[in-house]
């Protein structure tokens, strides 16, 4: 499961502002610099969310929440405790934001005013009066989706929209990629992690490293284990943090 995030404004100092007469295509670059220096998933959403209040004209709060197929969702990371809550509030997890349905099949999302239709919502309840809603990413089961809020109606016309489009293509390119880059460096550390195991079970039980890895095959089928948690075990167990392994063919 994802980690959530709180996003404090004082860790982003160095990151680029969107001052009057510094040009789009200029901030933008800035943007995609920070976004792909990133380590991790979730170490980009958490840069997203505080570059989106700073180049989307008149953005307060941003956040990015997972949405599931019926309305299910999580928080991933928010600039501000209001935002989870205008998110994901407290009771029921579904979404407070019937419009997020659109979001599987248009790209971008306008909330004018929350309080239009009288104002019986959380974004209203919460103060927040529009949000701009855009897409990162979607498959058959869930979406992932950027929204920045503003305490003012109609805060976000097409200009804004536009920015948070072009914006949002930068992260969806850098989310993948650091995706990418973290699944590459788990099957690492799982290669070696078995590589090890196999040959402390060669050694152990007195076999080739064909019989080793059969073995740890075996055994993690028969215990209902990932061969990955297992390989760890009998590492664990032959440095002394752990007490538990293989013991037979």
């Amino acid at each position: 499961m994802p980690k959530r995030f709180v996003v404090a404004a004082s860790e982003f100092t160095d990151l680029p502002r969107f001052p009057v007469g510094f040009e789009l295509a200029e901030a933008l670059t800035a943007a995609a610099r920070d976004l792909h220096g990133t380590g991790t998933p979730d170490e980009t959403m958490n840069t997203a969310v505080e570059l989106a209040v700073r180049l989307l004209p008149d953005a307060e709060y941003a956040g990015i929440a997972e949405v599931q197929r019926g309305g299910r969702l999580r928080t991933l990371s928010w600039t501000d405790e209001t935002v989870r809550f205008a998110a994901e509030p407290r009771q029921g997890g579904h979404t407070p934001h019937p419009d997020w349905e659109q979001l599987w099949t248009t790209p971008v999302v306008r909330t004018a005013d929350s309080e239009a239709d009288g104002g019986d919502n959380v974004l209203s309840g919460l103060g927040l009066r529009s949000a701009l809603s855009l897409r990162l990413r979607a498959d058959r089961r869930r979406l992932t989706v950027l929204t920045a809020y503003a305490r003012k109606p109609q805060a976000f016309d097409e200009d804004a929209t536009r920015i948070g489009r072009l914006f949002t293509a930068h992260v969806s390119l850098a989310l993948e990629s650091a995706t990418v880059r973290e699944q590459l460096t788990e099957a690492m550390r799982t290669r070696d992690l078995i590589g090890q195991a196999t040959g402390i079970l060669m050694e152990r039980l007195d076999i080739d490293a064909a019989g080793a890895f059969d073995s740890l095959v075996r055994a993690s089928q028969r215990e209902n284990v990932k061969l990955r948690d297992l390989a760890r075990r009998i590492v664990d167990a032959n440095t002394g943090k752990g007490n538990r392994g293989v013991g037979e063919r």
